[in-house]
């Protein structure tokens, strides 16, 4: 089979915006992801769906051939060959995974590769396969289940995974198969993320193999100290509710360790003070130096990178870091570079700027997000502008290859980027604000060698996206007008967009991130979607701006609104906001503290009682309940400042929130309704039977658009298009 070229997009004929938003998962379907390159060059290794529509993911190879020949993608793994065309069967610990991952699709949604990129492992249904990617065969395993994260050894003689909160490692052959480490009891598990890590911290594995093969890092979470909730299905009441060890704010987390286990049978405990430094943040082990931890004080205002004695597990300060705010954790850090020094992101002289050793690498101009590959003689990192930028590029992110005789962009346009590397090949992923979906381009020694085909539905609208800047503070902004609009045909109803929160850039320099918005525009509204303090991607100052309070979000979108008024078309006396998950409070808090300028707001699963949500997050900023009692009471929705009183103008209010989420529980938005209710103001509670912190289901997705629209129209006295 020969590579397809660049499949041209084709439209999903007959179907509505968001019926085609709600088939595709957002566009992500049929689009390649998660790139794995062989050492020798030789192998791009990838997992895409079928099409546009399929929701299982395939397995693939694209082959770069030494000699220069034509590169050839073909299938090292079929889903639907595997299992014989059965439906795929979840287990609710992969669920839970998938949740914390915000995976909604299936097949091969994740997979783990040696060090030489020559075997692949990965779960189906619970059941573990071995992908042979020279050979392009695959075969089952027979091992206990239902299986969790495979990964093979870095010589590939062996898979470790995880089956009943045990880890487990079998041959490659599928013999041998035995037990590493076997959980006490019901609250312990070996080899598996926590809910807070997976969740908040962006650590999604537990087990980390030697360089050597010879020997593993395994995390053992013990939750029994954790709160229990209980998640119902009202849908159902014959149905028992199901138990989630939830660690709420100022309540226990869950007891992480961290032990080296042998092949050999041998265990030995590393020992850090667990007391001081209850986060294990990151765990990086290579060729290079040590095993290298990243453990962080519950407060996280203080963190020290460890290395490890595998010996006697006993481990050695290399660096400590503080701040008087909190410190930041970003992918890819820490790491070894080759020679031995410490690779990190430090917030430094104003600015999130790379350091290798005690040598700071980048300057003010630059805000790096992530480190995305370390080489011999340089580092590869994803980074935006900073605040000591001569121009701030709104919304762009770029991959810049920095050493100490420089920093040099290889990215190339208005867009936004990213790029994973091994030796001379780099797959460099590019999303453009005036083009659908994006583009992955595989470039060996900075030259095109080879495009990975998308096949990616062309979008049944386009984003008409203007990116810029609002108000005194430059906040960044994209604003989206109908698509028929004119000059002259007159200021239009607004409709906020934002996330507006922490971790959640929604102004970005790339097309599919703003077609919703757009279909909102399309239904006769001005939108604007604003970036204000608290979001990352200016600076460490612009994003600690919310510590112990979260007003500058709400400031923000109001000063971004005022400040685009005489630029756009924006009829102020009718402006409406809406959002999910943090978006969903500022919402709320929106039409609640500041009725004087907006008018109605759509609410989904908001967090409405910041005692109600997790640790890790919420005392980053927030502090604990226990300790800072008055701050988590102005922050909450649920106070009586501004629920009553005849001053208070009373704006529509739609509260939008998924039964099953475990991440933001019901109880914000049933606690938020009945605050409201005991104030006399009137709003509209739209549950959603069976739908988590996502929304994947199709019809629920679509209509759930449409709903809104509906309300939107109703409260700002909008009249229905005929």
């Amino acid at each position: 089979m020969t590579m397809p070229s660049q499949q041209p997009a084709t439209p999903s004929a007959g179907l509505s915006f968001p019926r085609q938003h709600a088939r595709t998962q957002r566009f992500t379907l049929g689009v390649p992801r998660a790139f794995s390159i062989s050492p020798d060059g030789e192998r791009v290794v990838f997992v895409r769906s079928a099409s546009g529509t399929d929701r299982s993911h395939r397995l693939w190879v694209l082959d770069l051939p030494a000699d220069g020949g034509a590169p050839v993608e073909r299938v090292a793994a079929d889903p639907e060959v595997l299992l014989a065309g059965a439906e795929e069967e979840l287990s609710p610990q992969e669920r839970a995974r998938r949740e914390r991952s915000r995976e909604g699709s299936g097949g091969v949604v994740a997979y783990a590769v040696d060090g030489a990129v020559e075997l692949a492992a990965f779960a189906l249904s619970g059941r573990l396969f071995a992908a042979e990617l020279r050979a392009g065969t695959a075969r089952e395993l027979p091992v206990p289940g239902p299986v969790i994260d495979p990964r093979p050894s870095p010589d590939g003689r062996l898979v470790a995974y995880v089956a009943e909160g045990a880890l487990r490692v079998v041959a490659a052959d599928g013999s041998g198969d035995r037990e590493l480490a076997v959980p006490e009891d019901g609250h312990v598990t070996y080899g598996l993320a926590e809910f807070i890590a997976s969740e908040e911290m962006s650590r999604d594995r537990g087990f980390w193999w030697s360089p050597d093969s010879d020997r593993l890092l395994v995390a053992r979470a013990d939750d029994r100290a954790v709160r229990r909730w209980w998640i119902a299905d009202p849908a159902h009441p014959d149905r028992e509710p199901q138990p989630v060890a939830y660690p709420a704010a100022g309540t226990a987390n869950a007891e992480v360790g961290l032990f080296v286990l042998g092949l050999d049978g041998s265990r030995t405990e590393v020992r850090w003070d667990r007391e001081r430094y209850p986060y294990l943040a990151r765990v990086h082990w290579s060729a290079a130096g040590a095993p290298l931890l990243l453990v962080q004080a519950r407060d996280q205002r203080e963190q020290v990178y460890l290395a490890v004695d595998p010996e006697s597990g006993e481990t050695t300060t290399v660096r400590t870091e503080r701040d008087p705010v909190w410190l930041e954790l970003l992918s890819g850090v820490p790491a070894w570079a080759p020679d031995g020094r410490l690779v990190r992101v430090a917030d430094e002289t104003g600015a999130r700027a790379l350091t290798v050793g005690d040598e700071v690498l980048t300057g003010a101009d630059l805000h790096v997000r992530a480190v995305l590959d370390i080489g011999s003689d340089d580092v590869l990192v994803s980074a935006s502008a900073g605040e000591g930028a001569a121009a701030m590029d709104t919304g762009e992110i770029h991959v810049y290859r920095v050493n100490g005789q420089g920093v040099e962009r290889l990215s190339e346009g208005v867009g936004v980027h990213g790029a994973v590397r091994t030796g001379a090949v780099t797959v460099l992923v590019s999303a453009r604000p005036e083009t659908p979906g994006s583009v992955a381009r595989v470039l060996r020694d900075g030259k095109q060698v080879a495009v990975v085909g998308s096949y990616a539905k062309e979008p049944v609208i386009g984003a008409r996206v203007r990116l810029t800047e609002a108000g005194a503070r430059r906040i960044p902004c994209a604003v989206l007008l109908p698509s028929g609009y004119e000059e002259g045909d007159g200021p239009l109803p607004v409709l906020m967009d934002p996330y507006g929160g922490p971790h959640g850039p929604r102004v970005v320099a790339a097309h599919n991130a703003h077609l919703t918005s757009q279909w909102f525009a399309d239904q006769g509204f001005a939108v604007v979607v604003a970036d204000g303090r608290g979001t990352p991607g200016r600076s460490p100052a612009w994003e600690k701006t919310i510590a112990r309070d979260f007003s500058p979000t709400l400031d923000d979108q109001v000063e971004a609104l005022q400040g685009l008024a005489g630029r756009f078309p924006l009829d102020l006396e009718r402006v409406a906001i809406r959002g999910w998950s943090y978006g969903g409070y500022l919402a709320a808090r929106a039409v609640l503290q500041r009725p004087d300028v907006f008018h109605a707001a759509v609410v989904g699963a908001p967090v409405t009682d910041w005692r109600l949500y997790d640790t890790h997050y919420t005392e980053r900023y927030l502090g604990t309940p226990q300790d800072d009692p008055e701050v988590y009471a102005a922050q909450s929705l649920l106070t009586d400042d501004g629920l009553s009183g005849p001053e208070v103008p009373v704006r529509p209010m739609m509260i939008v929130h998924g039964l099953a989420d475990d991440n933001v529980v019901v109880a914000h938005a049933l606690r938020l309704s009945s605050a409201l209710l005991a104030a006399g103001r009137p709003h509209e509670v739209l549950p959603l039977t069976g739908v988590t912190h996502m929304t994947p289901q199709e019809q629920v997705a679509e209509n759930l658009l449409l709903l809104q629209v509906d309300f939107l129209r109703r409260s700002l006295g909008l009249r229905e298009e005929g």
